[in-house]
């Protein structure tokens, strides 16, 4: 159902690799991913646990809301973005991939798929 938007979203990316939509309890609602070696999948799942500590440190220290994340790492960039209580989009971008592009498509695609959840 939300896989033509990842894909779409993936492809639109100089060095984009895959995105998924997922929710916080770590199950994937859909995904897409090229040619990427690392399963997204997996990617989500860790970097979402991170994603909730700083979503609680926000919270904790009043701060508002906390809406993106970004793991940047040799081989690959991560772009994590809120799109509600439950849900949240990841992005694998590689190292020589536009992420400012990611950030944006992402930010523009979030309320989009809040809507249809």
């Amino acid at each position: 159902m939300f896989g033509s938007i990842l894909e779409e979203t993936v492809k639109d990316v100089k060095g984009g690799r895959a995105a998924i939509l997922m929710g916080f309890d770590g199950i994937a609602v859909d995904s897409w991913a090229g040619d990427m070696e690392s399963d997204i999948e997996t990617i989500g799942m860790e970097f979402s646990v991170l994603l909730k500590e700083v979503r609680n440190a926000a919270q904790q220290l009043e701060t508002g809301a906390a809406s993106e994340l970004t793991i940047r790492t040799d081989k690959l960039s991560t772009i994590l973005r809120v799109v509600n209580n439950d849900y949240f989009l990841a992005l694998a971008v590689d190292s020589e991939g536009n992420i400012g592009k990611g950030r944006y498509l992402l930010r523009m695609i979030a309320p989009k798929l809040a809507a249809q959840l």
